[in-house]
């Protein structure tokens, strides 16, 4: 990571002034929203005097736009006050600070609110330490200006100085940022295919959205090499987080690099129940979602729009379980894609979207399930471009592997009806060291590589010669989907009186409010030893057993409760019916996924009847539809299993050498500790 090291390391010797009077897990309120003013105070510090002028030109208010045009800038500051002035006063700091706030621009103002910053200023200055930590923040070393630090490595100082508060109060820096390689190789995957459309001209307009964005790093860096690509051309970046800081680092990091309200539109909330870019659709879309984060909070929000707007609002598809979210962005996100009968310059037609999930998207919940409706609305749309699996330990807050989702509305000829999956798992380097459950990264010669298999992936899946081979398949999309079937088996009994199913009659519930249980438990123990499989015998024989022992006949639910005690399980019984109908053995039921391209049948008489002859596929109800059914269809995308290379197990030899040899230095040590 390209931090300035001896920058964050400067900024964070603040934490030794705020020890003792802050928790470690408080330091970031503190030293954050300086860091944001001291970066504004360097950044402006040049046209600092033509504000003044301009300000001092007009009667009354003068208009913001004036104010920025002279600051050259998104933002400007009316106050005479700097860092320099503020700390040159002691006994009047405060003051001094309060003033230099209030003369920022409504952005900048909105920004410092976010962090409740007035209640850190009077806590600093109520522990004798305001003026102290002003200084530290005006000393001439921490120069933040434009041309000391770009915005590109302002941006890595802020997320090294988040994932270290989120190490010290154990929360999840994840949901903060993205590490920029992972960021750097989704932004290539994304944009690749529209490379040279995007080489348009100065007219070309490119909208791009992350709903999760954090700190804007991810934003950023598609700006970047879009920019790369066409430095004329118009890029509106919108995002919406949840994290006030971040928030709040995200819209300063946007107004230093010259973006206002037109081109740049950061909400803050929940992108769930108060969707910040409502209406508004987008070429590009991108997001690292919180990983297994359920959505309780928003739960009636959610619920309420999936039941009343179906397709027409966001969550159409389907509803997740209540734990794991992801698939609530996915569906947030493509119902902002382009129609592709929307053209931009002729050659941008409808959107592309890239999310970094983990492995429980891909298969979690059976056919019918909310997750399996999802995927099956996703692939059977032909929305889904690709996969691409990348190495585990890449990211800060987890060790597990992740996967990128590739979708789009509008695949190339080729994609079409088909879904490219990719291992870049052994697409790593090992970093010198940990941070936090980041152990690995993806280099810049790796990343090229990676990309390189995804723009070739139909050559490389075609050709076995290919060193990539391997790597690389391709799926039609009919491949992923699955009938499930329910095989049943018939109830086979025989019905036997003993101790022990005596006693079993005797603790059930019917029997047990039963009035005249004694007389009934009495008048049967003449039948100890009983055992036949006829169920029609075995009520004849208790019938007669009533009579001789002068037992009353019991009621209909006790008389349920006596044949199910003494009924036993028996392969060799009688098959069990009820009006003429076979009843199955809940026990014996299974499930079988025939695959979608099978027939049902064929598949059952080839795979299940030669095992157990005696069963059948039983017809069910679809609880939407309330029709009879013979199969379920879902979805599943076994990413693990298409990849799985078999490795043998070692000789028993080798294992018994290696284990003698173990033996042997054990033996040694041993001899070593008593000698």
């Amino acid at each position: 990571m390209s931090v300035d090291q001896n920058l964050s390391a400067f900024i964070w010797s603040v934490a030794d002034l705020l020890r003792g009077d802050y928790k470690q897990s408080e330091y970031g309120k503190v030293i954050l929203p300086f860091t944001v003013l001291r970066r504004f105070d360097c950044v402006m510090a040049p046209t600092r005097q033509a504000v003044w002028d301009r300000d001092a030109a007009y009667p009354g208010d003068t208009a913001p736009a004036l104010l920025k045009a002279a600051a050259g800038l998104p933002i400007y500051n009316t106050s005479k006050q700097d860092f320099r002035t503020i700390g040159a006063d002691p006994a009047n700091v405060r003051k001094n600070l309060g003033d230099y706030i209030n003369g920022f621009s409504a952005e900048v103002i909105e920004i410092i609110d976010r962090y409740a910053f007035h209640t850190q200023v009077e806590r600093l200055d109520n522990a004798g330490l305001l003026y102290q930590v002003v200084q530290k923040f005006a000393d001439p070393k921490l120069d933040l200006s434009m041309s000391r630090v770009s915005n590109h490595d302002m941006g890595y100082l802020f997320e090294e100085l988040i994932r270290k508060f989120s190490e010290l109060s154990n929360e999840t820096a994840g949901e903060h940022f993205t590490p920029r390689e992972v960021i750097e190789l989704m932004v290539e995957l994304l944009l690749a295919p529209d490379d040279e459309a995007l080489k348009g001209g100065e007219g070309t307009v490119i909208d791009i959205l992350d709903p999760a964005c954090g700190t804007g790093g991810m934003l950023a860096a598609a700006e970047e090499h879009i920019r790369r690509l066409n430095p004329v051309a118009r890029i509106n970046l919108a995002g919406q987080e949840l994290n006030a800081e971040s928030y709040a680092i995200c819209r300063s990091d946007m107004l230093m690099k010259g973006y206002d309200e037109k081109n740049s539109s950061i909400a803050f909330g929940n992108s769930f129940s108060n969707d910040g870019h409502d209406g508004q659709r987008f070429r590009y879309m991108l997001a690292n979602p919180p990983f297994g984060v359920e959505w309780k909070k928003v739960e009636k929000f959610v619920k309420d729009e999936h039941r009343d707007l179906g397709h027409a609002g966001r969550f159409g598809a389907g509803l997740p379980r209540i734990n794991d979210g992801s698939f609530l962005f996915l569906q947030h996100m493509m119902s902002k894609m382009w129609p592709v009968t929307a053209d931009v310059e002729g050659k941008l037609k409808g959107s592309r979207i890239a999310i970094v999930f983990n492995g429980s998207p891909l298969f979690t919940g059976g056919a019918g399930s909310g997750e399996s409706e999802i995927r099956r609305w996703i692939i059977e749309n032909d929305y889904l471009e690709a996969i691409v699996a990348l190495p585990d330990q890449l990211f800060y807050n987890t060790g597990i592997s992740t996967y990128f989702w590739i979708v789009t509305n509008n695949k190339a000829p080729r994609n079409k009806g088909k879904v490219v999956l990719l291992d870049a798992r052994d697409q790593w380097s090992k970093i010198r060291k940990s941070l936090g459950e980041k152990r690995k990264e993806i280099s810049t010669r790796q990343r090229h590589h990676i990309c390189a298999l995804y723009r070739d992936a139909f050559d490389i899946a075609a050709d076995p010669d290919h060193p990539d081979h391997a790597k690389v398949k391709v799926f039609r999309n009919e491949d992923f989907g699955y009938q499930r079937i329910t095989i049943d088996r018939p109830l086979r009994q025989r019905f036997e009186v003993s101790e022990e199913t005596l006693t079993a009659l005797a603790e059930s519930t019917a029997v047990q409010k039963y009035d005249l249980r004694d007389e009934l438990l009495d008048g049967l123990k003449t039948l100890i030893g009983t055992s036949t499989t006829d169920p029609a015998q075995f009520r004849n024989k208790l019938f007669a057993a009533y009579i001789e022992n002068s037992v009353t006949v019991p009621p209909d639910k006790v008389a349920k409760a006596v044949m199910s005690a003494f009924a036993i399980t028996d392969p060799d019984g009688d098959v069990q019916k009820v009006k003429g109908k076979v009843v199955h053995d809940p026990d014996l039921r299974d499930f079988e996924n025939v695959p979608l391209t099978e027939d049902i049948d064929e598949y059952f008489a080839r795979e299940v009847l030669p095992h157990v002859p005696d069963a059948w596929i039983t017809e069910t109800k679809d609880p939407k539809t309330k029709q009879t059914i013979r199969a379920r269809i879902g979805y599943e995308i076994p990413f693990t299993r298409h990849f799985y290379t078999y490795t043998p197990p070692r000789p028993l030899e080798e294992i018994d050498a290696e284990l003698k040899s173990i033996e042997t230095q054990i033996q040694t040590l041993l001899n070593q500790v008593t000698s």
